[in-house]
């Protein structure tokens, strides 16, 4: 049974409300169970108490996923001042974000020698429809739970 501390494997998909397919879930989804923020909340909330065989289907609101839409992530800029050849759907470094990571921006368009820049997760301010089934839970080992806690 999925409790605090197990490690659970998860056969999934993931859809927009219109039924497309955004995650084919080719690679299970393995996690440790018990709010160490390796899946999202209402997810790990909702396979509470599930066991091996039990499937769950969970609907995401932008929040609880890839956050909403921030048109302030947007901005233009002259193609002579990027990494050539830029080409839609590419992305480019663009400093660091609060973390200190690098962060990136999508090549969105391109126009009279301009490229539009997203800084946006290509699926922030949508819903997302997941849906699993349980395929294992185990325990976690001590160690496991002890290398989840340093992150």
């Amino acid at each position: 049974m999925i409790e605090r501390n197990t490690i659970v494997t998860l056969e999934y998909t993931v859809t927009d409300p219109d039924g497309n397919t955004v995650d084919e879930g080719t690679e299970p989804l393995v996690y440790l169970h018990g709010g160490y923020g390796d899946i999202y909340r209402s997810i790990e909330d909702a396979l509470e108490g599930k066991d091996v065989g039990d499937t769950e289907v969970v609907k995401l609101q932008p929040g609880e996923a890839y956050g909403e839409y921030d048109p302030d992530l947007v901005q233009i800029a002259a193609l002579k001042d990027l990494p050539q050849p830029v080409t839609i759907g590419m992305q480019i470094e663009a400093g660091t974000d609060d973390k200190g990571s690098p962060a990136y921006v999508r090549v969105t368009d391109i126009a009279e020698g301009k490229a539009v820049l997203d800084g946006n997760h290509p699926l922030a301010g949508l819903a997302l429809i997941f849906s699993c089934t349980v395929a294992d839970v185990r325990r976690a080992s001590a160690g496991e739970i002890a290398e989840r806690r340093k992150h």
